[in-house]
């Protein structure tokens, strides 16, 4: 490879010529030449963002000189200089879900513009969008060889509305391509195939620019590709639309932690085991807002699948990105998947001549640090109930003994109730529960697999899926071998486990196939269900219907065990109560004996053919045998064959129609698909001021760690709810309901589902948990009948919370249905990122308590009226005055900090979002 480097006219525009092709690029050793300041040790994350700076400085757009000498006192500061910026990726990631609703938003953009005097047409995306159908596939039909085809079959059945409504998309916006349905997991296909690491594209002039290749995605896991250093984050649809459209990401410029990693991992361990550490010791640490960038000699060992492994699962350590570096484990892993080789040489001579190549050398400034010896890890699992809970593997089964007792500490075991049934064939004999004492509940159930006992413990779910884990050979490999060893002794699953295998794309089928470990993974039941995220967003399907009512009826704590990144409350079943996050290998391992009781680490899994225990190094492969098969059947040609037609889809996807017009035409008879109110009657003008909040009512008291799972879940939904009874209400029976995150495209159902999950709990209820609060009359009822009485006597609301308020994923629908409901402010200890820019976005304005308040140091019972003044001259991060009068009349001023963290934000609220402010700003170019 020959390199050689050019000047141009500007300062820092340079160009790069690379085996006889020449490309333009803006220098960062250039701009410390031009005297800008010293950027020598900026981290490589950060270098990305300071040179999105100096290329949108040189053509005149929202950024300034001192923007860029911003980074230099940054560095000369330790790390820190929280300076606004105007930020603005490459392109748009979206998946289904998210992308749903964001589509409709420019639908009825399109609808609004018109309105107000403009052409449609300049609602169109100005950066490039890519969706990926991934979020619809639901686990019906599994451990059959039909599974596949019939749970595809089920998912046209239930989302044409949505298919034909994207597929009009795609052919209304200008940059918007859709990946059909059943390709795979956006996160996947972005890692694998969109992204480039180094982005190429044509200026006004028709020069080729090369830049670093950015982007932010409606999904919380978009960081994934962080690990191939491609700088990415999770964003509200709402914040994703303003940044299709041209509206820079106005953003603080931000701390970076530095995670040094040493050593090597040890035989037996996986990428999951040490991701499941990163997550607890970054949680430990506090990175909310923060990006962390891995670093130390540990990176030579540990291949990109484990990187983006770890990168992916920033949300759950509080990120707003883990960062890889470029270096030579990038360039290996961009030729195996099939990107052009002259891109490849193109992005290591940009990373050395822009200061971004990771050597033995790299050494830069961190606002903080921490260090991991990869030699320390074990295997391990995080549960029952967030992702940082992790748990050593030997300790798994006596922790979750120790959960169980205090689930049912308030209950008297000694009068517990046990499951019988009246099938053939007598009741068994009960069966010891290790670590039972007496706190264990437990039944019997009969089904066509046979007779047996469910207690407290009992896996019921097994999945293989997620974005996560399914791009990485070396755990699904893993997985395939435990497997074919559990096969050769005769072991299979347990019949009351549900299992699945939701592969992140095509290819990784192709490996499986390639190695004969597919076959291996189906004949102890984890056939192929899908190409999508499946259980870990929810959509595990329904149970076996004796197993739902056994666990129902006699309040049985069932547990799953899923290769994925989630597992709040409410999340993964409406039947499962406690979530585990494990590898590949150990979702097999553990359906082989269907109970979190079992310490699988030293217990016998089961007999072989000849009577012989079976124990969990018997059947676990060895790093070599992995590492073999890995080499042998991950190839670059299975990559460039499975991708080569990633836009077509197969027949039913081309066979879905749709018409050709600029606006849509909203059926009335959707229920999937409807235009919103938040542009219908808008004016041309914007309010002068942000008004002041008076004598507002509390909706909901909520405690620590509400999710964005908590706020707007996206399963299933019973008859029973309100967005039960809408859809009842609309002849759609109970078969055809779906899930929320289905039901995205129509406000009415996220309005009525907002609140809803069947695991939050509002204080202001004794004991009660779901979608309930106080009514106008005092009494209990749900959350959106009472929002709409407050609404019908023109009663604002507020919401207060607890510390980490918003965790999870980047669901704009948890910002949109909270203003929906009429809540005008939420007041919490803290907030995370995405979820507090979101509210922003709908015209929400989220506070922090400050000094020693809380909710309960202020004894608030959900009676009291709230009013917040001062709003009407509040600037960026101020400090409010917030009264609270109780209802005994006695009042109580505190001092709230407005989380509106920027200038523009202002500008946001003052429209009532961001959209808002988008479509004002075109019309009035029009």
């Amino acid at each position: 490879m020959t390199v050689s480097v050019g000047n141009d006219t500007s300062k820092t525009r340079k160009t790069l010529s690379v085996d006889g092709v020449s490309v333009d690029y803006y220098s960062i050793p250039a701009a410390q030449e031009a005297g800008l300041g010293d950027f020598t040790n900026l981290p490589a994350a950060l270098k990305v963002v300071l040179e999105n700076m100096l290329r949108f400085e040189d053509d005149g757009r929202t950024v300034s000189v001192d923007d860029i000498k911003a980074f230099a006192k940054w560095g000369a500061n330790g790390g820190k200089n929280p300076r606004e910026i105007a930020y603005r990726p490459a392109r748009v990631l979206m998946q289904d879900f998210t992308g749903v609703p964001a589509v409709v938003d420019l639908a009825a953009m399109r609808d609004g513009i018109v309105a107000l005097g403009g052409d449609a047409e300049q609602i169109n995306p100005l950066n490039p969008v890519d969706l990926v159908i991934d979020h619809s596939v639901m686990i019906d039909e599994f451990g059959n060889p039909r599974a596949f085809q019939m749970n595809v079959d089920r998912e046209y059945e239930r989302n044409m509305e949505r298919y034909t409504f994207l597929k009009w998309g795609q052919s209304a916006f200008n940059n918007f391509r859709v990946v059909p349905p059943g390709t795979g997991i956006c996160h996947q296909v972005n890692l694998e195939y969109l992204s480039q690491t180094v982005w190429t594209d044509t200026d006004q002039d028709g020069v080729e620019v090369a830049y670093p290749d950015t982007l932010v995605g409606t999904d919380s896991h978009t960081t994934m590709v962080n690990g191939a250093a491609v700088l990415g984050w999770g964003v509200g649809g709402i914040e994703a639309e303003a940044a299709m459209l041209g509206q820079p990401i106005s953003m603080l410029i931000p701390e970076v932690v530095g995670f040094e990693l040493t050593g090597a991992m040890l035989e037996g361990t996986t990428g999951t085991d040490l991701v499941l550490k990163v997550v607890e010791m970054l949680r430990e640490k506090g990175v909310v807002g923060k990006f962390v960038e891995f670093y130390g000699s540990g990176l030579d060992k540990l291949p990109l699948a484990d990187r983006a492994t770890i990168a992916n699962m920033a949300p759950e350590y509080g990120a707003t990105c883990g960062f890889f570096p470029i270096d030579a484990e990038t360039l290996r892993y961009l030729r195996t998947t099939g990107r052009d080789e002259a891109r490849i040489k193109l992005v290591e001579a940009y990373a050395k001549e822009n200061g971004m190549w990771r050597d033995a050398d790299y050494a830069p400034i961190y606002t903080d640090t921490l260090s991991l010896d990869m030699g320390t890890i074990v295997p391990a699992i995080s549960g029952p109930k967030r992702p940082q809970d992790y748990i050593a593997l030997n300790k798994a089964s006596t922790t979750f003994t120790q959960y169980v007792k205090g689930e049912r500490s308030a209950k008297d075991t000694s009068e517990r109730s046990e499951v019988r049934w009246e099938g053939e064939g007598g009741q068994p004999e009960p069966q010891d529960i290790p670590g039972d004492e007496g706190h264990h509940q437990r039944g019997y159930v009969a089904t066509e697999d046979g007779n047996y006992q469910l207690h407290d413990g009992s896996i019921v779910i097994a999945s293989i899926t997620s974005c996560t884990n399914t791009s990485n050979p070396y755990v699904m490999i893993g997985a395939g071998l435990v497997a074919r060893k559990a096969r050769e002794k005769g072991l299979t699953r347990k019949p009351w486990v549900k299992t699945s295998l939701a592969p992140g794309s095509q290819v990784v089928s192709a490996y499986l196939e390639a190695a004969n470990l597919q076959e291996d993974l189906d004949a102890i039941g984890f056939n192929l269900v899908g190409y999508g995220c499946t259980t870990c967003i929810g959509n595990s399907g329904p149970l076996e219907p004796e197993i739902s009512k056994a666990i129902n009826d006699y309040d049985l704590i069932a547990t799953s065990i899923l290769s994925g990144n989630r597992n709040f409350e409410g999340r993964i079943s409406p039947d499962v109560r406690a979530n585990y996050l494990a590898s590949p290998p150990l979702v097999v391992a553990y359906s082989l004996v269907g109970d979190m009781n079992v310490d699988i680490t030293t217990e016998v899994l089961g007999q072989d053919k000849d009577g012989n225990d079976v124990y969990l190094k018997d059947i676990w492969p060895s790093t070599q045998e992995v590492a073999e098969l890995v080499e042998q059947t991950v190839t670059r040609e299975a990559f460039l064959e499975k991708y080569a037609s990633v836009f077509e889809g197969d027949e039913k996807w081309q066979a879905v129609d749709t018409t050709d017009s600029l606006t849509y035409d909203w059926p009335a008879s959707s229920t999937y698909v409807r235009n919103p109110p938040y542009f219908q009657g808008m004016s041309k003008d914007p309010a002068s001021e942000i008004s002041s909040i008076e004598g507002a009512k509390v909706l909901a008291l909520l405690g620590d760690m509400i999710t964005t799972d908590h706020i707007s879940p996206a399963g299933s939904f019973k008859q029973s709810t309100p967005a039960g009874q809408y859809l009842t209400d609309h002849q759609v029976p109970v078969r055809e309901f779906n899930s929320y995150g289905s039901r995205r495209g129509n406000h009415e159902v996220m309005m009525r589902g907002t609140f809803a999950n069947i695991r939050i709990k509002n204080e202001m209820l004794d004991g009660v948990e779901g979608g309930y609060t106080k009514g106008t009359d005092g009494e209990q009822t749900s959350i959106y009948d009472a929002a709409m009485a407050h609404q019908a006597n023109d009663t604002p609301l507020v919401i207060f919370g607890g510390v980490q308020y918003g965790a999870g994923s980047s669901r704009d629908w948890a910002a949109k249905g909270t203003a929906l409901l009429g809540v005008k402010a939420v007041i919490a200890e803290s907030f995370e990122r995405i979820h507090r820019s979101n509210l922003v976005g709908m015209g929400v304005v989220p506070f922090e308590f400050t000094g020693d308040d809380t909710r309960k140091s202020l004894d608030l019972t959900g009676e009291e009226t709230v009013s917040i003044k001062g709003l009407e001259t509040v600037k960026p991060l101020q400090d409010v005055l917030c009264s609270i009068t109780y209802p005994n009349g006695d009042v109580k001023e505190i001092t709230l900090k407005c989380r509106i963290d920027t200038e523009v934000e202002i500008d946001y609220i003052k429209n009532g979002g961001v959209l808002h402010y988008v479509l004002r700003n075109l019309a009035k170019s029009a």
